[in-house]
């Protein structure tokens, strides 16, 4: 039997900090009432969001997203009658442009199912809440978690970004044309590149499944990856992007070799880093502190990297939410390091690349189709 959940009231005050310049309509689906009610809850105390509908699965998902016209739908992924999967390319089939946020388990299945979403068109997930654990706990991490989820995509305000001390304000020149589709900021790399080195978050996995083929099996670099996802995810996801790529691709383990032409991308839960010893640079992974809420971390990352490769290094900040990686990318170009990012226009969230191109930090601001060709262009020079 179909049970509605509660209605979340829409008498709180307007105070929306995002671009509608209204609340942002929210449309929840999923088969289990419990989570229903908990989602709604969740997000019922927040005045620049209205939860707009209820759907227990894809068929009336469908129906409900045309009757209110949602900004967002967080959707079940297994439901009778017409799961998540389905539902996400139905949407996008009809010319939806709902942002749609995945609600996921943390299992193997899940995280398979989650990736398909996202390749689907899906735009983000959130990790599902049980049925049967308590409801305060439920509501506490959907509160955590999918709200700051769902202001993502609609430019809520950031506050001013401080300028840490690595780099001086002078260091942020001008910004020309220099190079085709982008705009650069002049500041050569010192020497030849010796690593590639990328930091992503939302909207990521269907980024670096673009991208990554685009690499000759030639590439002469090692690669480092931090992607903000769970563990089970990134096990799954090296492995889909590994299929794709005429590059080695694997998840990072404990004293793992960096070699040209080998991706790693950082395990969920722990952050990366590099040791250099006397042959060869590997991985070291450990469970320090969460940075910028993360682990893996960009700034972790970048970092280490700064430490083991100084300024021989093209460092890639690719669509996301936050700030992860500001800091990183101020040491490596503190040193030298040449430095890309996402633009605005073909990132789901421009967080991370507005971050350190608002710092004035970018070498160069491109589209994602034009990412590679701007590391060949360096990595020839």
């Amino acid at each position: 039997m179909n049970q509605t959940a509660p209605a979340a009231s829409s008498t709180h005050a307007l105070s929306p900090e995002n671009r509608l310049g209204r609340k942002i309509k929210v449309l929840i689906v999923d088969d289990s009432v419990v989570i229903r009610r908990v989602i709604t809850e969740a997000l019922g105390n927040d005045p620049s969001l209205e939860v707009v509908g209820f759907a227990p699965n894809g068929l009336l998902a469908l129906q409900k997203a045309a009757e209110t016209k949602p900004d967002v739908i967080t959707l079940d992924i297994e439901m009778p009658e017409m799961d998540g999967l389905t539902t996400v390319r139905r949407l996008r089939a009809i010319g939806s442009k709902a942002y749609v946020i995945m609600c996921s388990t943390l299992t193997s299945r899940g995280a398979s199912a989650t990736l398909d979403a996202l390749m689907l068109g899906a735009n983000d997930y959130v990790t599902k809440p049980s049925n049967t654990g308590p409801m305060d706990s439920g509501r506490q991490m959907l509160q955590t978690e999918l709200i700051p989820k769902i202001k993502q995509f609609f430019d809520v305000k950031r506050p001013a970004l401080p300028r840490p001390a690595s780099v001086p304000a002078s260091g942020a020149a001008p910004r020309t044309g220099a190079v085709a589709g982008a705009l650069a900021v002049p500041a050569p790399l010192m020497g030849p590149p010796k690593i590639l080195a990328i930091g992503v978050s939302t909207g990521g996995p269907t980024a670096l499944m673009e991208i990554l083929p685009q690499f000759p099996a030639s590439f002469p670099l090692p690669v480092v990856i931090v992607q903000h996802m769970p563990p089970v995810f990134t096990k799954q996801l090296a492995e889909r992007l590994g299929a794709q790529s005429q590059l080695e691709v694997v998840e990072a383990v404990q004293g793992m070799e960096l070699k040209p032409g080998r991706v790693i991308l950082a395990p969920g839960d722990y952050h990366v880093r590099l040791r250099r010893g006397p042959k060869e640079v590997s991985v070291v992974l450990d469970q320090g502190p969460r940075e910028n809420s993360c682990r893996p971390a960009v700034d972790v990352l970048f970092r280490s990297v700064s430490e083991v490769y100084s300024g021989g290094v093209i460092g890639v900040i690719l669509t996301g939410m936050g700030q992860d990686g500001l800091i990183g990318v101020e040491t490596l170009k503190s040193k030298g390091a040449y430095i890309i990012a996402q633009d605005r226009a073909t990132s789901v969230v421009w967080g991370m690349p507005g971050a350190v191109v608002d710092a004035g930090l970018a070498n160069a601001v491109v589209g994602l189709g034009a990412v590679v060709p701007e590391i060949l262009r360096q990595v020839s020079r």
